[in-house]
């Protein structure tokens, strides 16, 4: 689902980015007693490094040659990133105070990212039932257009130095729960790619792939005048009996949508979630009288 109420919601992950980049960039002066009793590990100008800004940067569970590495681009990250830092000062102006709202920004953005990550998890339903799937998609059919042809059916490919080859064709036509064990049972020991019978709709052109069933000028008018087809190529024989199919440009089945259905619902529980946080968080301090705002 693409909706500005959820990118509004998502936009903060690229913000963790943000945020280091500034804490990297950031000049540090050494004029503070503190900063004299530090160790420092690198140094551009009046700029420095410090030891212990590099805490948890390396996982405990790293080998001492992962930690060296991580250690070494770190530290790398910094000076490229404050000689940038102070080239760009000697060419444009910067408004420092600008830079530290943004800063502020992406800081606060973060915080609430995260606070809303937690609210949303705590409180998220990720239960869907099949009525509320089948709703969802009746209600939305203009937006379930097929953008590809998909089947129903069998598809086989074993080498032509398989054996009983003969009986393969028998077996994709037979009903009877034994012939599709004996069946189901060949492919796992003779096929090189195999889909079997069951409600599973899939990509015809997906199913297809690397065989010469790739290579079919019109598509379209094979479904429609095919339901078993059979080819070979240098090495290998290919089995497809078509059960059922839809064309591209109609509706969509339900099956062949219902997993990007639940994805819809989930995220659109989400963006709910997140907007009755905000209004909560806002309603409770306005009673508590916890803000105000002044004439300008």
């Amino acid at each position: 689902m693409r909706s500005s109420d959820l990118k509004s919601i998502f936009f903060w992950t690229s913000i963790v980015c943000l945020v280091s980049s500034c804490d990297l960039i950031r000049m540090k002066k050494n004029n503070a007693a503190t900063d004299q009793e530090r160790k420092a590990v690198a140094r551009v100008n009046d700029a420095y490094l410090y030891s212990d800004e590099l805490n948890g940067i390396v996982p405990p569970t790293a080998s001492r040659e992962d930690s060296a590495t991580r250690v070494s681009s770190y530290v790398n990250s910094w000076i490229r990133k404050q000689l940038l830092l102070n080239e760009a000062a000697k060419n444009i102006d910067i408004n420092e105070a600008e830079v530290e709202r943004k800063v502020l920004d992406y800081r606060y953005s973060l915080i609430g990212y995260e606070f809303q990550n937690y609210y949303i998890k705590k409180n998220l339903n990720d239960s869907i039932s099949p009525a509320e799937i089948e709703e969802y998609y009746k209600t939305h059919l203009d937006n379930f257009v097929l953008k590809q042809n998909i089947i129903q059916g069998t598809y086989i490919k074993v080498a032509k130095t398989a054996p009983r080859i003969q009986r393969i064709k028998e077996l994709m036509y037979s009903n009877k729960p034994t012939d599709q064990n004996e069946l189901k049972s060949y492919c796992l020991r003779f096929s090189e790619a195999y889909q079997l019978p069951d409600s599973t709709w899939i990509e015809f052109d997906k199913l297809t792939a690397n065989s010469p069933l790739a290579e079919i000028p019109n598509k379209i008018q094979f479904l429609y005048n095919y339901r078993f087809y059979e080819t070979s190529d240098a090495g290998y024989l290919y089995f497809l009996k078509i059960d059922a199919y839809k064309i591209s440009d109609n509706v969509s089945p339900l099956e062949f949508v219902q997993d990007d259905i639940k994805n819809i619902i989930l995220n659109k529980r989400k963006v709910e979630l997140a907007k009755k946080l905000e209004d909560e968080v806002y309603e409770n301090a306005a009673k508590r009288k916890d803000f105000e705002v002044f004439d300008r």
